[in-house]
């Protein structure tokens, strides 16, 4: 059995909109035994004092794609399956270094990368994955070339990289099996694609995706499994629709109103922004190659995504956090804070990242608290991040310490 204390913690538990000084936290093998206001004495345990930092939970990114190599999808279909995961290698252990000790993949993330970081094979983050995201002929996951007539095996992962992200599927009895198919592969919750995206060069943005009956019944596939359905959804078409349709998550929506921020609000959905994506990608998409269809899209989802965090806050909408960074640009994840800040509250953008995010993973109390019985993800910070998002910056350099399971990926206690 192991035992790690830390004393002199000005915690913040992901939950209160304030730090509480002066507690002192023990962790006992993977999860945090008790908090308390007065000394913990155990036996045989290790103890830190951290001289009133800030001990908060491991961060969550509730929108990554870990096999997503490069920005520009025609670099990343040039991809073998091997050089794909290779390149994973690296960004695993990056995100946990900036302390985000969980993520949740929604496109191409698999049992494989999984197992691989519970095993201790390579050092990530913990992962939850959706297995391969569902779209439909013409879709946004289709990036077949105008020359392609052929269309992949749903059944297969196909030959590259950017054909291990998404599959093609049409018609209800398709969806019913593909959705089943991730299922049986260990998916925690099911992608679909509900409107045009960035990245695609030929489906409009403003478009709907996949029909109502379609929908349905992957949201009826993944309730049966006790499993949700998150969608990729930009306006506020795309999203009515999603949400009437019993999603339950909404990745993006840059371009929602103000009634469809209500709407989501009262059918309690959550909605899952990803601002710093466009930012960055505004920055650096020509040269890396990204054509002048694809860089108007980014413009029009660019200039809506401030606005809609303002909407989403006055509706009551639940905001988890994400950053959909592809490859290159992952280096940019903690700057999502920084984005938010504009319009939000810190406290109200820890709490995206923490305990908000742990009840889109269905994993409430377990994850994105400070509390007895959730799993010991912890992070020790030099400041108030509360008072300073800067704090989160820098690849991680204010982290003092990042333990995961109770067990310590960086100490400099």
């Amino acid at each position: 059995m192991s035992i790690t204390i830390f004393e002199n913690c000005a915690v913040f538990d992901g939950v209160s909109d304030e730090r509480k000084p002066g507690m002192n936290v023990a962790v006992e093998n993977d999860e945090i035994k008790e908090v308390s206001e007065s000394p913990i004495r155990a036996k045989d345990a290790t103890v830190f004092d951290i001289g009133g930092r800030t001990l908060m939970p491991g961060l969550i990114d509730a929108h990554v794609h870990i096999y997503s190599a490069f920005i520009n999808y025609a670099h990343t279909a040039d991809m073998p399956h091997t050089l794909m995961a290779l390149h994973a290698t690296g960004r695993l252990r990056e995100i946990l270094s900036r302390g985000f000790t969980t993520v949740r993949d929604v496109a191409g993330g698999d049992f494989g990368a999984k197992r691989a970081i519970e095993e201790g094979v390579v050092p990530g983050p913990r992962l939850f994955i959706g297995g391969r995201a569902m779209s439909m002929t013409g879709g946004h996951g289709d990036q077949r070339k105008l020359t392609d007539s052929a269309v992949p095996c749903a059944c297969s992962a196909g030959d590259n990289a950017m054909e291990f992200l998404t599959r093609i599927v049409d018609g209800v009895p398709e969806m019913r099996r593909a959705v089943r198919d991730e299922l049986r592969k260990g998916a925690d919750h099911i992608k679909l694609l509900v409107s045009g995206g960035v990245g695609s060069p030929y489906d409009p943005l403003h478009g709907r995706q996949f029909s109502e009956e379609e929908v349905r019944a992957a949201v009826d596939e993944a309730q049966a499994w006790d499993k949700y359905v998150c969608a990729h959804s930009y306006t506020s078409r795309s999203t009515r629709f999603a949400v009437e349709c019993g999603v339950r998550t909404i990745e993006h929506g840059n371009l929602i109103d103000q009634a469809t921020a209500e709407l989501m609000a009262e059918k309690g959905a959550f909605m899952v922004p990803t601002l710093v994506a466009y930012s960055e990608t505004a920055k650096r998409g020509e040269d890396m190659g990204l054509s002048p269809v694809i860089m108007e899209k980014l413009r029009l989802v660019n200039e809506g995504g401030v606005n809609m965090l303002d909407l989403c806050r006055k509706a009551g909408v639940e905001m988890g956090f994400g950053t959909d960074l592809m490859g290159e640009l992952n280096e940019a994840q903690s700057e999502e804070f920084l984005i938010r800040a504009e319009v939000l509250p810190a406290v109200e953008i820890l709490k995206s990242a923490t305990s908000v995010n742990a009840r889109i993973l269905m994993q409430e109390g377990r994850l994105g608290v400070v509390a007895p019985g959730a799993l010991a993800d912890l992070l020790v910070v030099d400041g108030n991040p509360l008072e300073d998002l800067n704090l989160l910056q820098d690849q991680g350099a204010h982290l003092r310490a990042i333990m995961q399971n109770g067990a310590f990926f960086k100490n400099e206690l």
